[in-house]
């Protein structure tokens, strides 16, 4: 199959690509050209949010599957409509386990109540999927829910998974917060086990019409997430101070979304559906096999180990604050 990426050299798709790859499929990537796209692959340089130059660029395409990474926002599926209505075989949107309400039943299942009253993100990939409900009959659409998933250059927290910060910080023997007692169960994904299963949906006739959720089944407590990465970088100090959600949210309201609409939440999920679709998927990396890969990738980029002072800072400001109250 020609599998046309609508962004794929991110956190999640580069793994989902690799694998669509060695599985034989013709990748194209569209990209607006600030990351390297591997050998192999066909590279467009467009940005969606140029509608017509955009357009201009893929309309000529024949795509038998079309994966869209990087839609946020309903306005933003509308030219698939305009290019591929009727030509293709699947739409595979990517939205978010953080579409679900919250506090929500566990484990979630893929039928569980929608709308996440405190995340704007979360809303607006809602309303992603209600527009390819409306338009199922032109665009045949598989949903895909991850949840927490992580790369060689993710170390997760629950401030900004993305870079070294969080990672600096325990080196330097700086204190980090968990959401009240650190005791909330959270999931945790690699990406190349995400892909896996991912792979097994596209191009699966028995898959459209349907949303996935495509997780690891062992969580862990927030407080054994920190351990764990203390751990695997060998930081020899580990100080969390346990700060309530509402606390941290008044303090700083950008964590509301993060934890009142997502991680101080229980997050374990029911992976019985994507099993049932894909028989093969299995979850191989644990905690430790994960937090390996991406520490050994940090050590092999000595130049991604930078720190940024915005994210730096929201953990002092937080912290500080609930030192000083």
């Amino acid at each position: 199959m020609h599998v046309l990426f609508i962004g794929g050299t991110g956190n999640i798709s580069t793994d989902c690509a690799a694998v669509l790859a060695a599985r034989g499929h013709e990748i194209t990537v569209v990209t607006r050209g600030n990351k390297d796209v591997p050998d192999g692959y066909h590279k467009i340089v467009a940005d969606r949010n140029d509608p017509v130059a955009y357009k201009g660029a893929l309309t000529a395409l024949s795509p038998d599957v079309v994966i869209d990474f990087v839609a946020f926002r309903p306005e933003q599926l509308k030219p698939h409509l305009e290019m591929f209505a009727g030509k293709i075989k699947q739409l595979v949107f990517i939205s978010s386990a953080t579409v679900y309400a919250k506090p929500h039943p566990v484990p979630v299942t893929e039928d569980a109540e929608l709308g996440n009253t405190w995340s704007g993100y979360a809303q607006n990939k809602e309303k992603c999927e209600e527009w390819l409900a409306a338009h199922c009959s032109k665009l045949p659409y598989t949903i895909v829910r991850p949840s927490h998933t992580y790369s060689r250059r993710w170390l997760p927290n629950v401030v900004t998974s993305a870079g070294f910060t969080f990672a600096q910080r325990l080196l330097d023997g700086k204190p980090v917060f968990v959401p009240d007692d650190g005791q909330a169960l959270w999931t945790l994904t690699t990406t190349r086990d995400f892909a896996q299963g991912f792979a097994g949906l596209v191009g699966n006739e028995a898959a459209l019409g349907e949303a996935f959720h495509i997780t690891n089944d062992c969580p862990l407590t927030w407080n054994q997430i920190y351990f764990e990465i203390a751990r695997a970088l060998g930081a020899a100090e580990l100080t969390i101070e346990n700060i309530p959600t509402d606390f941290i949210c008044e303090v700083d309201p950008r964590m509301s979304a993060k934890l009142r609409g997502d991680k101080s939440h229980a997050a374990i999920f029911d992976n019985a559906k994507i099993k049932r679709f894909v028989p093969e998927f299995e979850c191989r990396d644990s905690i430790r096999a994960g937090l390996a890969m991406s520490v050994k990738w940090f050590d092999e980029h000595p130049d991604q180990k930078t720190v940024d002072p915005n994210v730096d800072a929201t953990w002092d400001h937080i912290i500080e604050a609930w030192e000083k109250r």
